[in-house]
Protein backbone atom coordinates (compact mmCIF):
# COMPACT_ATOMS: atom_id res chain seq x y z
CA UNK A 1 0.00 0.00 0.00
CA UNK A 2 2.69 2.22 0.56
CA UNK A 3 4.21 1.70 -2.32
CA UNK A 4 0.68 1.98 -4.31
CA UNK A 5 0.41 5.11 -2.58
CA UNK A 6 3.02 7.22 -5.35
CA UNK A 7 3.29 6.16 -8.82
CA UNK A 8 6.72 7.40 -8.36
CA UNK A 9 7.85 4.78 -5.87
CA UNK A 10 9.20 1.04 -6.41
CA UNK A 11 9.73 -1.81 -4.20
CA UNK A 12 12.32 -3.56 -4.39
CA UNK A 13 13.86 -6.72 -2.79
CA UNK A 14 17.04 -7.78 -2.02
CA UNK A 15 18.56 -11.21 -3.31
CA UNK A 16 21.08 -11.52 -0.68
CA UNK A 17 20.53 -13.65 2.38
CA UNK A 18 19.15 -12.32 5.53
CA UNK A 19 21.82 -13.80 8.27
CA UNK A 20 24.51 -11.54 6.15
CA UNK A 21 22.79 -8.62 6.23
CA UNK A 22 22.59 -8.73 10.39
CA UNK A 23 26.67 -9.84 10.59
CA UNK A 24 26.95 -6.61 8.68
CA UNK A 25 28.86 -3.55 10.48
CA UNK A 26 25.58 -1.35 10.81
CA UNK A 27 27.54 1.78 9.98
CA UNK A 28 27.84 0.71 6.37
CA UNK A 29 26.19 2.37 4.19
CA UNK A 30 23.52 -0.08 2.16
CA UNK A 31 24.73 1.06 -1.20
CA UNK A 32 28.03 -0.56 -0.34
CA UNK A 33 26.75 -3.20 1.20
CA UNK A 34 25.02 -4.09 -1.71
CA UNK A 35 27.89 -3.32 -3.98
CA UNK A 36 30.51 -4.91 -2.12
CA UNK A 37 28.77 -7.81 -2.47
CA UNK A 38 27.31 -7.59 -5.76
CA UNK A 39 23.72 -8.72 -4.19
CA UNK A 40 20.55 -8.82 -6.89
CA UNK A 41 17.67 -6.73 -6.93
CA UNK A 42 14.44 -7.79 -8.05
CA UNK A 43 11.66 -5.56 -8.64
CA UNK A 44 8.71 -6.74 -6.96
CA UNK A 45 6.44 -3.69 -6.64
CA UNK A 46 4.95 -0.38 -9.08
CA UNK A 47 2.43 0.92 -10.28
CA UNK A 48 4.05 1.47 -13.97
CA UNK A 49 6.77 0.04 -16.15
CA UNK A 50 10.31 0.80 -14.91
CA UNK A 51 13.62 0.02 -16.47
CA UNK A 52 15.93 -2.57 -13.47
CA UNK A 53 19.14 -0.30 -14.66
CA UNK A 54 17.66 3.01 -13.55
CA UNK A 55 16.35 1.44 -10.51
CA UNK A 56 19.81 0.03 -9.26
CA UNK A 57 21.43 3.52 -10.42
CA UNK A 58 18.79 4.94 -7.55
CA UNK A 59 20.23 2.44 -5.19
CA UNK A 60 23.63 1.99 -5.63
CA UNK A 61 24.12 6.02 -5.95
CA UNK A 62 22.32 6.23 -2.27
CA UNK A 63 24.06 8.17 0.58
CA UNK A 64 21.26 8.10 3.12
CA UNK A 65 20.40 4.89 3.99
CA UNK A 66 22.66 2.43 6.34
CA UNK A 67 22.65 -1.24 7.04
CA UNK A 68 21.20 -0.40 10.56
CA UNK A 69 18.06 1.18 8.88
CA UNK A 70 17.67 -2.39 7.26
CA UNK A 71 18.28 -4.32 10.41
CA UNK A 72 16.23 -2.39 12.63
CA UNK A 73 13.47 -3.43 9.85
CA UNK A 74 14.47 -6.97 10.55
CA UNK A 75 14.29 -7.43 13.76
CA UNK A 76 11.11 -6.01 14.40
CA UNK A 77 9.82 -8.50 11.99
CA UNK A 78 11.53 -11.33 13.42
CA UNK A 79 9.94 -10.82 17.24
CA UNK A 80 6.64 -11.39 15.29
CA UNK A 81 7.23 -14.54 13.44
CA UNK A 82 10.02 -16.96 14.81
CA UNK A 83 7.52 -18.85 16.73
CA UNK A 84 6.02 -20.08 13.46
CA UNK A 85 6.20 -23.63 12.10
CA UNK A 86 7.26 -22.09 8.88
CA UNK A 87 8.31 -18.80 8.33
CA UNK A 88 10.28 -16.19 5.46
CA UNK A 89 11.43 -13.12 6.02
CA UNK A 90 12.14 -10.96 2.89
CA UNK A 91 13.96 -7.38 2.89
CA UNK A 92 14.10 -4.92 0.13
CA UNK A 93 13.75 -0.80 -0.37
CA UNK A 94 11.07 1.96 -1.63
CA UNK A 95 12.78 3.95 -4.02
CA UNK A 96 10.99 7.28 -5.17
CA UNK A 97 11.80 7.67 -9.22
CA UNK A 98 11.68 11.18 -8.77
CA UNK A 99 13.93 11.65 -5.81
CA UNK A 100 17.86 10.63 -5.05
CA UNK A 101 18.82 7.23 -3.51
CA UNK A 102 16.45 5.17 -0.63
CA UNK A 103 13.60 6.69 0.31
CA UNK A 104 12.39 3.54 2.79
CA UNK A 105 13.73 0.36 3.95
CA UNK A 106 11.80 -2.43 4.18
CA UNK A 107 11.67 -6.04 5.84
CA UNK A 108 9.00 -8.07 5.32
CA UNK A 109 8.06 -11.65 6.44
CA UNK A 110 4.75 -13.81 7.61
CA UNK A 111 4.10 -17.63 7.47
CA UNK A 112 1.29 -19.34 5.55
CA UNK A 113 -2.83 -18.80 7.02
CA UNK A 114 -3.65 -21.35 9.47
CA UNK A 115 -5.59 -24.25 7.12
CA UNK A 116 -3.83 -23.38 3.67
CA UNK A 117 -1.60 -26.75 3.54
CA UNK A 118 -4.78 -28.75 3.98
CA UNK A 119 -6.51 -26.57 1.22
CA UNK A 120 -4.01 -27.18 -1.41
CA UNK A 121 -4.12 -30.89 -0.44
CA UNK A 122 -7.65 -31.41 -0.97
CA UNK A 123 -7.52 -29.57 -3.73
CA UNK A 124 -4.56 -31.20 -5.54
CA UNK A 125 -6.76 -34.72 -4.35
CA UNK A 126 -9.30 -33.22 -7.04
CA UNK A 127 -7.02 -32.28 -9.70
CA UNK A 128 -6.99 -28.43 -9.56
CA UNK A 129 -3.66 -27.07 -9.80
CA UNK A 130 -2.77 -24.12 -7.61
CA UNK A 131 -0.13 -21.59 -8.13
CA UNK A 132 2.24 -19.07 -6.06
CA UNK A 133 2.97 -15.94 -7.41
CA UNK A 134 4.52 -12.74 -5.59
CA UNK A 135 6.81 -10.18 -4.87
CA UNK A 136 9.07 -12.68 -2.69
CA UNK A 137 12.25 -13.94 -3.07
CA UNK A 138 11.81 -16.93 -5.14
CA UNK A 139 13.85 -18.81 -3.06
CA UNK A 140 12.14 -18.09 -0.04
CA UNK A 141 9.00 -19.12 -2.18
CA UNK A 142 10.49 -22.26 -2.69
CA UNK A 143 10.71 -22.98 0.76
CA UNK A 144 6.86 -22.00 1.24
CA UNK A 145 6.01 -24.26 -1.47
CA UNK A 146 7.81 -27.17 -0.79
CA UNK A 147 5.57 -26.66 2.64
CA UNK A 148 2.37 -26.65 0.71
CA UNK A 149 3.03 -29.25 -1.45
CA UNK A 150 2.78 -26.75 -4.68
CA UNK A 151 5.34 -28.06 -7.51
CA UNK A 152 8.24 -25.83 -7.55
CA UNK A 153 7.84 -25.18 -11.41
CA UNK A 154 4.15 -23.23 -10.69
CA UNK A 155 5.98 -20.85 -8.00
CA UNK A 156 6.81 -17.37 -9.53
CA UNK A 157 8.41 -14.45 -7.70
CA UNK A 158 9.53 -11.53 -7.55
CA UNK A 159 6.39 -11.02 -9.27
CA UNK A 160 5.19 -7.06 -10.04
CA UNK A 161 1.37 -6.73 -10.71
CA UNK A 162 2.16 -6.59 -14.34
CA UNK A 163 3.67 -10.36 -14.25
CA UNK A 164 0.59 -11.40 -12.08
CA UNK A 165 -1.90 -10.14 -14.49
CA UNK A 166 0.74 -12.05 -17.31
CA UNK A 167 0.19 -15.16 -15.38
CA UNK A 168 -3.10 -15.42 -14.67
CA UNK A 169 -3.91 -14.48 -18.17
CA UNK A 170 -1.43 -17.27 -20.06
CA UNK A 171 -2.95 -19.44 -17.20
CA UNK A 172 -6.55 -18.92 -19.15
CA UNK A 173 -4.92 -20.19 -21.46
CA UNK A 174 -4.25 -23.80 -20.20
CA UNK A 175 -7.39 -24.02 -17.85
CA UNK A 176 -10.75 -23.51 -17.94
CA UNK A 177 -11.33 -20.99 -15.48
CA UNK A 178 -8.54 -19.50 -13.03
CA UNK A 179 -9.34 -18.22 -9.72
CA UNK A 180 -6.93 -15.55 -8.34
CA UNK A 181 -7.02 -15.46 -4.40
CA UNK A 182 -5.51 -12.39 -2.90
CA UNK A 183 -4.81 -10.49 -0.14
CA UNK A 184 -2.93 -6.75 -1.31
CA UNK A 185 -3.28 -4.43 -3.64
CA UNK A 186 -0.77 -5.31 -5.79
CA UNK A 187 -3.18 -8.64 -6.59
CA UNK A 188 -5.60 -5.97 -7.83
CA UNK A 189 -4.46 -6.66 -11.45
CA UNK A 190 -4.41 -9.98 -11.42
CA UNK A 191 -7.82 -10.26 -9.58
CA UNK A 192 -9.25 -8.26 -12.53
CA UNK A 193 -7.79 -10.71 -15.14
CA UNK A 194 -9.34 -13.71 -13.55
CA UNK A 195 -12.23 -15.89 -14.09
CA UNK A 196 -13.09 -14.99 -10.18
CA UNK A 197 -11.62 -12.72 -7.56
CA UNK A 198 -10.94 -13.80 -3.98
CA UNK A 199 -9.86 -11.71 -1.58
CA UNK A 200 -8.88 -12.92 1.72
CA UNK A 201 -9.76 -11.12 4.52
CA UNK A 202 -7.80 -13.36 7.01
CA UNK A 203 -5.13 -11.19 7.24
CA UNK A 204 -5.54 -8.36 9.56
CA UNK A 205 -4.77 -5.10 7.52
CA UNK A 206 -6.91 -2.31 6.04
CA UNK A 207 -7.66 -3.37 2.46
CA UNK A 208 -8.38 -0.42 -0.07
CA UNK A 209 -11.97 -0.04 -2.04
CA UNK A 210 -10.59 -0.92 -5.11
CA UNK A 211 -9.73 -3.69 -4.32
CA UNK A 212 -12.35 -4.81 -2.09
CA UNK A 213 -14.60 -3.76 -5.30
CA UNK A 214 -12.98 -5.67 -7.98
CA UNK A 215 -13.39 -8.99 -5.72
CA UNK A 216 -16.01 -10.62 -6.38
CA UNK A 217 -16.14 -13.46 -3.10
CA UNK A 218 -14.35 -12.38 0.22
CA UNK A 219 -13.59 -15.11 3.01
CA UNK A 220 -12.19 -15.04 6.06
CA UNK A 221 -10.98 -18.62 5.80
CA UNK A 222 -8.82 -19.90 3.09
CA UNK A 223 -10.16 -23.42 4.21
CA UNK A 224 -13.30 -21.15 2.25
CA UNK A 225 -11.25 -21.55 -1.22
CA UNK A 226 -12.41 -25.41 -1.38
CA UNK A 227 -16.11 -25.24 -1.05
CA UNK A 228 -15.52 -22.06 -3.73
CA UNK A 229 -13.96 -24.05 -6.52
CA UNK A 230 -16.69 -26.95 -5.28
CA UNK A 231 -19.58 -24.35 -6.42
CA UNK A 232 -17.83 -23.52 -9.89
CA UNK A 233 -16.90 -27.54 -10.71
CA UNK A 234 -20.81 -27.86 -10.04
CA UNK A 235 -21.81 -24.76 -11.89
CA UNK A 236 -23.73 -23.16 -8.85
CA UNK A 237 -21.69 -20.73 -9.28
CA UNK A 238 -20.22 -18.97 -12.68
CA UNK A 239 -17.47 -16.75 -12.95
Amino acid sequence: MLTFADPERVLCVFQGHSQEIMNTSPDMLLSEYILFNQIGIGISCTRKVVEKDAVRDHIVNDKRAYVRDLQECMRHIWVKIREEEIVTLNTGMIIHLLKTGIEFTIAAGGSPFEGARETIDDLHRRGIATYIASGDRETKLEKMADYLGIPRDRVFGVATPTIKEQIVKDLKETYDKVIMVGDSINDLRAMKAADLAVLTLQQSSDKPAELVHTAQIKINDIREVSDIVQLVENGRLNP
